[in-house]
Order: structure tokens, then C-alpha cells, then sequence
């Protein structure tokens, strides 16, 4: 993301950017509001009209950047065409442009691949937080397992057993 005056920055994922802790929701309702608004809004306006802190703010538009729903040009922050999409679509062709959304991500296309090389797509808690320490070794495996289960259960690509503290594909969507 940019810093207020800077320069325009498309989302271009890399092996280990950190996923913000963040609800889909959030990230969701931030794209909802600027469709309302034309497209486009001063990043300070929005932040005190959603009456958050506005580091909090850019916590909401840097996961709607890495999700390539929307750019921050200046100190403005922009629907991107893929937000657009999801703004005008149902629910399941929501989570549809999510899944595919994701899966240009590194890090959930790596544990995608993982899963899909055990035999019973499936892995331990233990063994993603693992993984997630390989791919991401400098952030916080915990934070980042919350941010990958919720953002994968949304989009229909991950599961999370709690009772049996499995991870795995969701085969049907995949």
C-alpha cells in the first residue's frame, strides 16, 4: 500500500507477505463503501466515517489490496475491477472470486499444494503451523492460521475440523 502521496501499487503477492488479521467481512463491507461512494475515497475520510482507528483502516484496505479489490493511489484508496465484480455479485459467485483471489497468494497456494500431495488431503493444526512458519518465518504462525481459516473457509477452499484439529481441502469446490 502507499503512503498518502505516493505511488500508485497494484497488488503483486509475494512468498512472505504477512496476511492481516482481518475478517472477510471487513474487507467486504470496505468495498461496499466505496462502490457506495463512486469508487473512490481520501483514506482518512473513510477512516473516520467508519469510525475506526485509522491504523486499523489500513489494516482492512491492505487485505482488500493483497486480495486485489482495491489500490491506494495518493492517499486515496480505489475499487479495482475484481472489487467491482464482487460488489455486484451473489454470495457464491463472491466467495468463487475470492477462492480464485486466493490461490494467487503464495501462501495459500503452497498450503493448497501441501494438502493436495497427503493422500487424504488432510493435515495436522501442528503440521500447517508448521508450514506456515516455513512460508512465513518472520509473522505469527498463530495469527496467520486464523486469517487462512477464516478466509479460506469463506472462499470454499479450506476447512478447519476444531473437534479433531484438521486442516484440509475442501474438495468440493476445488
Amino acid at each position: 500500500m502507499d503512503k498518502p502521496g505516493g505511488t500508485t501499487q497494484t497488488s503483486h503477492p509475494e512468498s512472505n507477505q504477512p496476511l492481516p488479521q482481518v475478517g472477510i467481512s471487513e474487507i467486504l463491507g470496505l468495498v461496499e463503501l466505496l462502490r457506495a461512494k463512486g469508487g473512490r475515497e481520501d483514506i482518512y475520510k473513510l477512516a473516520r466515517e467508519l469510525q475506526m482507528e485509522f491504523g486499523d483502516t489500513l489494516t482492512v484496505i491492505r487485505a482488500a489490496e493483497i486480495l486485489g479489490l482495491v489500490h491506494t493511489p495518493g492517499g486515496d484508496v480505489e475499487v479495482e475491477q475484481t472489487g467491482d465484480q464482487i460488489g455486484r455479485a451473489k454470495i457464491n459467485d463472491r466467495k468463487g472470486i475470492i477462492h480464485d483471489q486466493l490461490l494467487k497468494l503464495p501462501v495459500f497456494k503452497k498450503l493448497s499444494d501441501f494438502l493436495k500431495e497427503k493422500e487424504d488431503h488432510t493435515a495436522s493444526r501442528d503440521e500447517v503451523l508448521e508450514k506456515l512458519a516455513e512460508l512465513i518465518p518472520n509473522e505469527n504462525a498463530e495469527q496467520t492460521f486464523h486469517t487462512l481459516v477464516q478466509w479460506g473457509r469463506y472462499a470454499e477452499l479450506f476447512g478447519y475440523n476444531d473437534d479433531r484439529e484438521t486442516f484440509y481441502l475442501d474438495l468440493e469446490a476445488n
